[in-house]
């Protein structure tokens, strides 16, 4: 896996080729059909284009559309397999409408071969599906864009090369302040994907509890949950609270980060500030993930938790 992390940015040179592209055309709206890590590059394309007229769609059967036949639905599974996403694509062929796929292989891209659909087949690579982003957020573009204007830079991924060593030494170096603790992690609406990705990081990899939310919202709600009492300080003090801070956020949601932070820690309840780095909007997603996935790597070595399997998951599959 820490090879995978090292390699990440190279995955955003992928060059992915829709085959049966003659049967794939431009559309009104779009709508991504994926569950686990194969809806990710979904929130991270949403969260760099977000005025982009895609749909994400995370459950079994389709979502109400009014205008369907002007929508193309991309079914995206890494494994090809995964059974909510079957479900919705055999329900968009049924009611015939524009169907593509994005897959590494499974039974979903071995449909989409024999019924010549468009589809994208990724990188054998063996890898997770939630580090192998990169391929499936460049595969993302290409469904929805083709060849025009939304690219990711040679300069951005020269950037997160760059950046790879300091955030794997940042994320070593804060892994001793989030031992035996529960990392709670917040961030602005613009950066939810980030706050998102480093709880499923420290889920999947490092084999803990997280959870992550957003202001303004938290503010009207969630932090009361954190006002904490004698009766109550025991739910509290194994929490840790990391604020994702970006200079870019509106200035009254900074504000509220700041302010979000004073009345926590006026409270004993400790508190981690990360910056979001990068130059262009792709630099600050990709490099927020990529902390995320250095840091839940180094927890993983903590806890001696095997980072590659989900036994869990597994165990939770065969049982339904």
């Amino acid at each position: 896996m820490k090879e995978d992390i090292q390699n990440f940015p190279k995955q955003l040179q992928f060059s992915p080729e829709i085959k049966n592209k003659e049967k794939w055309n431009e559309f009104e709206n779009y709508v991504l059909i994926g569950m686990g890590g194969s809806h990710l590059q979904g929130d991270v394309f949403k969260a760099i284009y977000p005025d982009f007229p895609l749909l994400l769609h995370q459950n079994y059967g389709l979502p109400f559309l009014r205008d369907a036949q002007k929508t193309g639905f991309i079914a995206a599974s890494y494994s090809g397999n995964t059974e909510e996403v079957l479900d919705a694509y055999n329900m968009a062929l049924s009611s015939n409408f524009p169907v593509a796929v994005v897959s590494k292989g499974g039974k979903l891209l071995a449909d989409a071969k024999e019924k010549e659909l468009p589809y994208i087949e990724l990188p054998q690579d063996k890898i997770e599906p939630r580090i192998g982003i990169g391929y499936t957020y460049k595969s993302l573009l290409k469904m929805v864009n083709g060849d025009g204007p939304m690219k990711d830079s040679k300069e951005a991924v020269e950037n997160l090369e760059r950046m790879q060593p300091d955030l794997e030494k940042n994320a070593k170096d804060l892994v001793s302040s989030l031992e035996n603790r529960i990392p709670i992690i917040y961030a602005t609406q613009k950066n939810s994907i980030i706050a998102g990705m480093w709880k499923i990081n420290f889920n999947e990899t490092t084999k803990i509890p997280s959870f992550y939310n957003v202001v303004p919202e938290l503010n009207h709600n969630e932090m009361t949950g954190f006002d904490v009492i004698p009766s109550t300080e025991k739910l509290s003090e194994k929490m840790i609270f990391i604020l994702l801070v970006d200079r870019e956020d509106h200035p009254k949601n900074q504000k509220r980060l700041k302010v979000l932070r004073e009345v926590l820690e006026k409270r004993n309840l400790e508190v981690l500030e990360v910056k979001v780095e990068g130059v262009s909007r792709t630099e600050k997603v990709f490099s927020g993930i990529l902390f995320s996935e250095w840091m839940a790597y180094y927890m993983a070595h903590f806890y001696n938790t095997n980072y590659a399997n989900s036994p869990m998951v597994e165990e939770f599959k065969k049982m339904i």
